[in-house]
């Protein structure tokens, strides 16, 4: 239940606190002075949207507060799963910038509205006028009638059951219309596939190959320039070679008289064995050198394959063509494995379709089940509030699974005797369906562990002997619920526990709306202004007092 609220820079609110009772309050004022207001601030606080028009000064942030007593609701597993700390008593805050950003917290830890409006969705229950108007929505219709049925399993399931088959037709379709397609490019595909596996790539081979045409194609220099120096090197009577075998000896020699030649010796003697290793290795290629016009053939033949293959492909080497033949050969082995594949698809998908549809079979029958009941509950109730010729019935359909199930269900109301029963939009006065809703939220509130229920003008066109009905009602909800309502009737404002009175005050060319608590002559004097207008008259406070005292008004504060 609410504990405490606060609204600071609201519309026409300032700064407002109030403290509702466990039970039955009232909410009573002049017309636009700012009851629904509060409502607007409340539905803010449960994650509706805002913008910068909500704030009352321009420059300061709005700020909403409310304390929530959520023990013995068992909402420990609903706020581990939003991943929040569980307190008994919690807070939540919501907060508007003068930019129009908006913040939102419960317990201190920032949260989004899809998360504020979860956890509100289990504390409060709104009804308004614009409840009253969804009433003729076949959607909310349904809605009313699985929280009757007490259908949160069973429509958890089928949304679960429905998501798999979604999911899974949407995979089956989309690879059905891909199917068209891979096929036409099937035969191409194939033909790219073996293109370029019998071209029989191997690592490095176009580098290698590169190189290798580099050097047949100019073999008879290669093997001149060769020859040349080993003939410098090695061969000649004034070799390289030679001349420093004859400076080794000497520092060889010079060494053994003048050991700080040693040194010197080493480094030539290690040069020596260098440039005869060079003049073996050039001996070695000079062999291996030689032009074969075929072979510069045979290799400019291999280059080109790759060139041609690369440019068609848009690459420009040869792990690119690797890549490329990978991906081919899985489209093309895709392809042949394509018709087992979509068998397998299809039948994943209607396995689903079977499991969404006996889902929706158990919902169909628990629905048609409540249907019976809610119909009698509702005449029943319908005739205390003044309407003993109400008939309702429940047109119900089955249709393919939709995400909502497989019913169409539509409510069909008459208040009047020898007038059948139609679409709500087409037969219900405002009175008549606020009295109506009033019924399912009476009926629903024994269903639901909500412990907040706030009614704004539920009693719209009753006044008398229907009224003193509605109130009776009303207190009964207010033994298990937290009930707080908005009421222009003095029987509904006198039976409150807790009496809240709205007001406007202008100060500083501003209005501003301002609530206190009622209680002792304030509340005997505003009932009587409800019951005779302003400066009510002697016999309209005695009207006051009987109600007050009447056991009408009576219980804890």
């Amino acid at each position: 239940m609410i504990k405490s609220l606060l609204i600071k820079n609201y519309a026409l609110i300032r700064h407002l606190e109030m403290s509702p009772a466990p039970g039955f309050n009232t909410i009573t004022g002049e017309t636009g002075a700012g009851k629904s207001i509060m409502l607007g601030a409340l539905g803010l606080l449960l994650g509706q949207r805002a913008d910068t028009r909500v704030l009352f000064a321009n420059n300061e942030k709005c700020i909403i507060e409310g304390i929530f007593d959520i023990s013995g609701l068992h909402l420990e597993k609903v706020f581990e799963e939003k991943e929040l700390d569980y307190e008994p008593e919690t807070i939540i805050r919501r907060e508007i910038s003068i930019s129009g950003r908006s913040r939102a917290f419960i317990n201190d830890t920032p949260v989004t509205l899809e998360v504020l409006k979860a956890i509100g969705d289990h504390l409060v229950d709104i009804h308004s006028q614009r409840d009253t108007l969804l009433l003729g929505s076949p959607a909310y219709q349904l809605n009313i009638i699985d929280s009757y049925a007490q259908n949160t399993a069973l429509v958890e399931t089928y949304y679960k059951a429905y998501a798999v088959f979604q999911a899974r037709k949407k995979a089956y379709d989309q690879l059905c219309a891909q199917a068209d397609a891979m096929k036409k490019e099937a035969d191409y595909n194939h033909f790219l596939f073996e293109e370029l596996k019998q071209a029989d790539f191997k690592p490095g081979e176009q580098e290698n190959l590169e190189n290798e045409l580099q050097i047949a194609s100019h073999a008879e220099e290669i093997s001149r320039r060769i020859s040349e120096s080993l003939n410098l090197l090695d061969n000649s009577d004034f070799s390289v070679s030679r001349h420093l075998l004859e400076i080794k000896k000497n520092l060889e020699y010079i060494s053994g008289l003048a050991p700080h030649f040693k040194p010197l010796y080493d480094r030539l003697e290690s040069t020596y064995l260098e440039i005869m290793d060079i003049i073996s290795e050039l001996e070695t290629n000079l062999q291996g050198v030689e032009f074969d016009s075929g072979k510069v053939d045979e290799i400019q033949t291999r280059l080109d394959l790759l060139y041609r293959l690369e440019q068609k492909h848009g690459v420009q080497t040869i792990g690119e063509l690797e890549k490329i033949t990978h991906t081919l050969g899985e489209k093309v082995n895709r392809v042949r494995n394509l018709d087992d594949e979509l068998l397998g698809m299809k039948a994943a998908m209607e396995k689903a379709e079977k499991h969404l549809k006996k889902a929706g079979e158990k919902l169909s029958e628990s629905r048609d089940k409540a249907l019976r009941s809610l119909k009698s509950r509702l005449e029943d109730l319908l005739k205390n509030l003044g309407m003993p010729k109400a008939v309702i019935k429940f047109r119900h359909e089955i249709t393919e699974p939709g995400i909502t199930g497989m019913d169409a269900i539509q409510i069909l109301f008459s208040a009047n005797a020898g007038i059948a029963p139609a679409e709500l939009r087409n037969v219900a006065s405002g009175g008549e369906f606020s009295r109506l809703m009033f019924a399912i939220k009476y009926i629903l509130a024994g269903k639901m562990a909500l412990p907040t229920i706030v009614f704004d003008e539920i009693d719209s066109g009753i006044s008398g002997a229907i009224a003193v009905q509605l109130v009776e009602m009303i207190s009964r909800m207010a033994a298990t619920h937290q009930v707080i309502v908005i009421t222009h009737l003095p029987q509904i404002a006198a039976r409150g526990q807790t009496h809240y009175y709205v007001y406007k005050e202008n100060k500083n060319a501003r209005t501003v709306s301002k609530i206190k608590k009622l209680s002792g002559e304030e509340r005997e004097r505003e009932i009587a202004t409800m019951i005779g207008g302003h400066n009510p008259s002697k016999i309209a406070l005695q009207n006051a007092r009987e109600l007050l005292s009447a056991g009408i008004g009576s219980g804890p504060e």
